[in-house]
């Protein structure tokens, strides 16, 4: 919210944007960054494992190891829509 301040009431006064608000967001840096170690590194054995799950119609054994591993319904949720996309993209380029 930019306020009016001076003697003339005409100057605004910008606010810059709350941390608080940009927690949690991933910035080009960052995502460039997990881009060249995946590259780099390729998938954890974990994650290999969910992929051959995956791969055997194991749906929810896969999302079962995923939580597990990482703690939570939703990580490992998203763990493994990301995975079907690496299997995906595996598909795509062969």
């Amino acid at each position: 919210m930019a306020l009016a301040r001076g003697l003339d009431k005409t100057t605004a006064r910008v606010n810059k944007k709350r941390v608080s608000r940009t927690k949690g967001h991933l910035s080009r840096r960052t995502a460039h960054v997990r881009d060249v170690v995946r590259e780099v590194m390729g998938l954890a054995p974990y994650e290999r494992r969910v992929i051959e799950l995956l791969r055997n119609s194991k749906d929810k054994r896969a999302r079962k190891l995923a939580k597990k591993r990482l703690g939570s319904f939703q990580r490992g949720k998203k763990k493994v829509d990301e995975l079907q996309r690496v299997i995906a993209e595996s598909r795509r380029a062969h």
